[in-house]
């Protein structure tokens, strides 16, 4: 699934439109010495892993949760995805409209 979160954490690492993966369909490949983590604040539900040599945000791929959000900027290969709901739309900047029907959610949708 892909998602696109508003919160002002995602926008200032550049990487707002992510994809949930399934852990058991993850595999790092290598440069796992070079993820770093920040801690999440109070009210976010992840760490931030990024690559300590280029900067690159890298979602939160180093937790134990099933699944977690990849920036969708990392993936090379094109994704056949669309945008399935925006999160933390009380978040959202004036100047940055939303342009589709996708769900939205005030803060992290909750599971039924």
């Amino acid at each position: 699934m892909m998602a696109t979160c508003h919160c002002s954490r995602c926008r200032k690492v550049g990487a707002s439109t992510f994809v949930i993966v399934g852990r058991e369909h993850f595999r790092l490949l290598g440069g796992d010495g070079s993820i770093a983590t920040y801690a999440p604040e109070a009210g976010y539900l992840f760490a931030r892993n990024f690559c300590s040599n280029c900067g690159s945000a890298l979602g939160e791929m180093t937790g134990d949760a099933p699944s977690f959000p990849i920036p969708a900027n990392c993936f090379d290969d094109p994704l056949d995805l669309v945008v399935a709901c925006h999160e933390f739309v009380d978040e959202k900047p004036e100047w940055l409209p939303i342009c589709d029907d996708a769900k939205q959610f005030a803060r992290h949708p909750q599971k039924a």
